[in-house]
């Protein structure tokens, strides 16, 4: 027979130390307030979801950015859509809502992030493309911006170590954090913040208080493959296809078994397409040259 100990009998040695930096510095209103204004890096859904809802919420004004004119200028039409049917289902006035697309600002360039407080980088899932991104953001972004990444998978001590060549030096690093976003981001609460083992304690309050500025209820996780959130949903879309693969049930079985029976908005098979099998698999590989587990 198996015995358990309840949680509170845990020695603290065995908390992570992103857990006890969120232990020991509760944000503030203050520190929300130190971001008067946010950078987002890349105009795909992601990124523009985070621009608009900080914007709307959080009511700072927003750079975004994106190597692509067409890209950013889709993004607004986008952003136009969702406040246009915002305003015919009375969630937000037409003020409010020329208030917030007002707020909102592109560019082509990372250069023009020179006065931000925080940047959000939110590109896909590629270590290389990240890494360039935060050496040069370490260069342009004032000494003090929050620099957090969007990342559903990656290593944000890796990511955080792109930002100086001496490891020694923290003034840069000290500053990335992750502000994992789910999506889409106007409409889902949650946003997981994960420290890299240079994370300040200060850089960790301040990510905290942004995201609940913007109405987010945020979780932590303490920097390991998937983090929390991916950790344990993609291994469940994983299974979900190898019971399609392998004739357990249909698509359409599979799905209405786990919306009907654990009441979930949509089934795993919908939920990845909607995530996009490429990111999916993208996750997934990360999952497994991390833990090694055949199920992942």
């Amino acid at each position: 027979m198996y015995t358990t100990r309840p949680l509170t009998a845990l020695s603290r040695r065995y908390i992570c130390a992103p857990c006890r930096h969120f232990a020991s510095s509760t944000p503030t209103l203050a520190q929300a307030a130190s971001v008067k204004k946010l950078g987002v890096i890349g105009a795909g859904q992601m990124g523009l979801g985070i621009a608009l809802t900080a914007s709307r919420m959080a009511k700072v004004p927003v750079t975004i950015v994106d190597n692509s004119q067409a890209s950013l200028d889709k993004g607004l039409a986008f952003a136009d859509k969702l406040l246009s049917k915002d305003i015919q289902k009375e969630r937000i006035s037409q003020s409010d809502a020329d208030a917030t697309r007002s707020r909102l600002k592109t560019t082509t360039s990372m250069d023009d992030l020179g006065d931000v407080d925080m940047v959000i980088e939110a590109v896909p899932e590629i270590v290389d493309l990240k890494k360039l991104i935060f050496s040069s953001l370490a260069q342009i972004c004032p000494s003090h911006a929050i620099l957090a990444t969007n990342t559903s998978s990656i290593s944000i001590t890796l990511i955080a170590a792109a930002t100086s060549k001496d490891p020694k030096d923290l003034s840069a690093s000290s500053r990335v954090v992750s502000t994992h976003f789910m999506n889409p981001v106007p409409i889902q609460k949650g946003v997981e913040i994960i420290s890299g083992l240079q994370t300040s304690a200060s850089t960790l309050a301040t990510a905290i208080a942004f995201c609940e500025s913007m109405e987010k209820i945020p979780s932590t996780s303490a920097d390991t493959p998937g983090f929390l959130a991916n950790r344990i949903l993609m291994p469940y879309i994983n299974e979900a296809i190898i019971c399609l693969e392998t004739g357990v049930g249909d698509e359409k079985s599979i799905d209405e078994i786990m919306k009907n029976g654990t009441n979930v908005p949509m089934g795993p098979l919908t939920l990845a397409d909607f995530i996009g099998l490429d990111t999916c698999l993208s996750i997934m590989e990360v999952l497994h040259k991390g833990l090694g587990d055949s199920k992942r």
